[in-house]
């Protein structure tokens, strides 16, 4: 394989001809899995050290290894970790799992915690996809450091410059900081209360046929990425009519969904809109999950779900860059988790759930009570946030970045959340998960006073 791609877009072209050649003859697939990706990431082959750290830590005692580069864990000045959970109720962490939690560890993840991901999604999500009988489409799991982790790292095995990617539109604005330096287009596919517009997607697809996804030469999108649920900025969720018409769209035109879900649990009517995941038959779906909204932010831990061959090709960035998601966090978490069980993971989110639920009612009655006729909104359906249009505004952008700091309150200008961030946009991004009844009706009162000074 050549290993270096010297300049020019025709060089660059012919190798990765060479190595999606290459790639075909070991993956033989149905479902041509090479197509989506760039030629950097088809280039990416197993960093040797990661290769023997797995073979030690999977050896017997009894292997003599002096290939491994682990450090002497004797010196390590912890020895014992233990947790005071809200509740008062005490965890002591395994010594066992602490040493490997505290040591280089395998790149997907810890098996403890892997071994509860996998039982958490199936319980979950009932992948079809664990059932697949092809072993490059079978469901396979990667501890991320954060789902946007995740996401940066399949975006940049996906995209090269020039692609065209359909977006829900409005979009993350960390996702939207992700792609714009991959230069792709970015392709919108409009979105109302319910989550992104089937019609917009077919529309958006419209100047290629299903067939260009068969023809390396041709521009069709290959990837479709969105907030199902929670949507941030605006709280939107898909409906399972929706999820079901996108994803047979999807099937006709060839294209891998990107399901980033930080907010699946965080969805307000129950029981849960089935994910993309559930009905993923083929194989084509990302899926992005994160506890950062559960259990903690800060100790960065999140997993994708996907097809083994995808899977393992993230694994490999994952391999030269991080090396692996920190082993203490995963030690700490591991025996929340196993505690919890299940079900008391799942009432547990369900409390979280029920917690900002509250906090979506007491932010719609201050909006109702100071931006009624000067703003206008749907209801969340899940999530943290609340997206306002305000249709005497034609651009929000200086009014919330300097006028809104000078009354003491905050908000995001809607560009922010836009492709194009430096065009007019009449939205602003309330967050409403950690300001109280209170402070949430000075903050719009304080809105209103600044919408009125600008009509006028």
């Amino acid at each position: 394989m050549v290993q270096n791609f010297p300049g020019g877009k025709y060089a660059i072209a012919q190798q990765l001809i060479l190595l999606q050649i290459e790639a075909e003859e070991k993956y033989p697939l149905k479902m041509n899995y090479v197509r989506f990706l760039n030629a950097t990431s088809l280039a990416r082959k197993p960093s040797p050290i990661r290769v023997l750290t797995g073979i030690v830590l999977q050896s017997p005692p009894s292997l003599i290894s002096m290939a491994s580069g682990m450090p002497n864990a004797e010196l390590f000045p912890i020895k014992e970790a233990s947790l005071t959970l809200s509740d008062g109720s005490k965890l002591n962490v395994d010594n066992a799992l602490l040493k490997k939690g505290l040591q280089y560890s395998a790149t997907p993840g810890l098996p403890e915690m892997l071994k509860w991901l996998k039982g958490i999604q199936q319980k979950v999500h009932n992948p079809p996809s664990l059932g697949i009988s092809d072993e490059n489409k079978q469901l396979d799991f990667l501890v991320t450091s954060g789902s946007q982790d995740g996401l940066c790292k399949v975006f940049e095995a996906f995209v090269s410059p020039g692609d065209n990617i359909l977006m829900e539109i409005p979009a993350y604005a960390g996702t939207l900081s992700i792609v714009r330096p991959l230069r792709a287009n970015i392709l919108g596919v409009q979105a109302d209360k319910d989550g992104i517009i089937p019609e917009s997607l077919r529309k958006c697809l419209s100047k290629w046929s299903p067939s260009d996804a068969q023809d390396p030469s041709s521009d069709i999108p290959k990837v479709l990425y969105c907030i199902p649920n929670g949507g941030n900025p605006t709280g939107s969720g898909l409906t399972l009519d929706r999820k079901r018409e996108i994803y047979s769209i999807a099937q006709e035109y060839d294209l891998v969904i990107m399901e980033d879900d930080p907010y699946f649990y965080l969805q307000f009517a129950k029981p849960y809109i089935p994910s993309f995941l559930s009905m993923d038959v083929d194989g084509r779906v990302m899926r992005f999950d994160s506890l950062s909204k559960l259990l903690s932010s800060g100790v960065r831990v999140g997993f994708l779900s996907g097809p083994k061959m995808l899977v393992n090709r993230i694994a490999l960035h994952m391999q030269v860059s991080v090396v692996h998601v920190s082993g203490m966090s995963q030690a700490l978490l591991v025996p929340i988790l196993e505690t919890m069980g299940f079900d008391g993971f799942l009432k547990h989110a369900q409390n979280v759930a029920d917690f900002y639920e509250k906090k979506r009612d007491m932010c719609l009655t201050a909006a109702e009570k100071h931006l009624k006729g000067l703003a206008e909104w749907s209801v969340p359906s899940g999530g943290m946030f609340l997206w306002l249009k305000l249709p005497g505004i034609s651009d929000t952008f200086k009014m919330i970045s300097e006028k809104a700091r000078e009354k003491e309150v905050l908000f995001v200008p809607g560009n922010a959340f836009m492709p194009d961030d430096t065009a007019p946009c009449q939205y602003v991004r309330a967050s409403y998960s950690l300001v109280s009844a209170e402070d949430m009706d000075k903050a719009f009162e304080r809105l209103a006073a600044l919408i009125r000074e600008e009509q006028t």
